[in-house]
């Protein structure tokens, strides 16, 4: 990886004269390309100048502080990594005190803040606590583990996703993001769900449930046993999602799953997607999200496309 003076130079540079601009649920962003939510902090603003985001999108935020879970917790694997971090984060109060006034200070950059909870309680409070400030959207995790279910993932279940959805929807006026899990019989019923609740817009996908075993310790790689996998080895599932969800929910679609390039971004607005998010591939350097900004702006050049909105009608069936 190269210093952060070397990053923030390499990604400075203008954008193209194209018209990047898209809106999601009423919220405008300049371009669009986010950060996935667990894979941004405030370090990374000495890697690039994080305004040329469309938006961003910070780690989950639940109640209180959650410690996360024990290590080893990440974990390489074919083509993407495996995590069971287990959403450590500070908690909201500290949140909005210490790092929402670092973001807000980025004029015209929306924030998003993602949320956490481990019963539909928690996420209608932090919710609610979040609607008091200036953040601009909210985007819902359903992919905790719902303790009052032994455990059971709120986004794996109709009944989990409309019901987490609503009582959210309740809590708060902003612009709610539902964020779906792929492991899921058919995604398409979990994104009607969240539409009929209430959601203004969805994002997907999640990470896939996977784990990793040496076979020399003959131990299970991850504390947890299980974790999320990420990484260019999910990007066709996530494309086909996106396609699915775009033929069946009218809403807004975060598209996200091992986006690595430009070409990604532009494959996951064709599938539907109206804005695309970037995980991974931050994990690996920082500054990926601003470098496959300029990738995607020199694939619509390269395709004669001028705009998002003529690149997300342009597949051709």
């Amino acid at each position: 990886m190269g210093n952060d003076a070397e990053m923030k130079k390499n990604t400075d540079r203008p954008a193209a004269g194209l018209d990047m601009g898209v809106e999601i649920a009423g919220v405008k962003w300049k371009n669009p390309i986010t950060t996935a939510s667990g894979t941004f902090t405030l370090r990374t603003m000495r890697c690039y100048e994080i305004s040329r985001l469309g938006a961003v999108t910070t780690k989950g935020i639940a109640t209180v502080p959650w410690a996360g879970n024990p290590t080893p917790r990440i974990a390489e694997t074919y083509g993407g990594m495996l995590n069971a971090v287990g959403l450590q984060n500070i908690g909201m109060e500290a949140w909005i005190r210490d790092e929402l006034p670092v973001l807000r200070a980025h004029e015209g950059l929306p924030v998003i803040a993602n949320i956490v909870g481990r019963t539909t309680d928690e996420y209608a409070e932090v919710a609610a606590r979040l609607s008091e400030t200036d953040v601009d959207m909210l985007e819902l995790n359903i992919s905790c583990p719902n303790v009052k279910e032994g455990g059971i993932a709120f986004g794996t279940a109709v009944e989990g996703v409309f019901d987490t959805t609503a009582a959210v929807r309740k809590a708060t006026r902003k612009p709610l993001i539902v964020k779906l899990s792929p492991n899921v019989t058919r995604i398409v019923d979990m994104a009607k769900a969240a539409a009929d609740a209430g959601a203004d817009a969805l994002s997907l996908i999640n990470t896939l449930l996977g784990m990793k075993i040496d076979v020399y310790r003959r131990r299970v790689v991850l504390a947890n046993k299980t974790g999320g996998l990420s990484g260019p080895g999910i990007h066709p599932v996530a494309v086909r999602m996106v396609y699915e969800v775009r033929r069946a929910v009218g809403l807004p679609i975060i598209g996200m799953g091992g986006v690595m390039s430009g070409e990604d971004a532009a494959e996951m607005i064709l599938a539907g997607a109206d804005a695309v998010a970037v995980g991974t591939a931050a994990l690996i350097r920082p500054d990926a999200p601003v470098r496959i900004l300029e990738e995607l702006e020199a694939c619509m050049n390269k395709m004669g496309i001028a705009s998002i909105r003529e690149l997300k009608s342009a597949l051709i069936e």
